[in-house]
């Protein structure tokens, strides 16, 4: 399992919840591309509209700039391929309050290429500071701790 593209942003802005391995729909130059790494998951989101899920957000620029078709959108919505069961309880736990859909990070497993996404609650910002007051305590307790011997 190759890890392509990773949304760092999301765990630090987001609760993470529950997390759901989808299929993507791309063309054929999307895929190369993506498999050199040229994928931006910052500020991307999972939305459902008529029982689909649908990327929005994601930007994979052309593979080759000068021979990409003249229509080609690199933001373009990529629908996300789900059971029906796995979609009908996301519908049903997405429509609660203060929940969203959030892709974490974007993997190859057996060829394919596969988004990882969660169900996710946005933090409030006192939550994020007391995050940062513990990592930083644990940098300099580990500090003192080698100064010390």
């Amino acid at each position: 399992m190759k890890v392509l593209a990773q949304n760092k942003k999301a765990y630090f802005d987001y609760e993470i919840l529950e997390t759901y391995e989808a299929g993507i729909v791309l063309i054929g130059q999307e895929v190369k591309a993506i498999k050199t790494g040229h994928i931006g998951l910052k500020g991307s989101y999972v939305v459902i509209k008529n029982q689909e899920l649908f990327l929005i957000g994601a930007n994979i620029p052309p593979y080759q700039p000068k021979n990409a078709p003249s229509d080609y959108s690199p933001e373009r919505s990529r629908k996300l391929l789900l059971r029906k069961t796995e979609i009908k309880s996301l519908i049903g736990k997405s429509k609660q309050k203060g929940l969203t859909l959030i892709p974490l990070k974007m993997y190859t497993k057996r060829g394919n290429i596969k988004l990882l996404f969660g169900l996710a609650k946005g933090k409030k910002k006192i939550d994020k500071r007391e995050k940062i007051k513990k990592r930083e305590f644990e940098i300099e307790k580990e500090r003192i701790i080698k100064e010390k011997t």
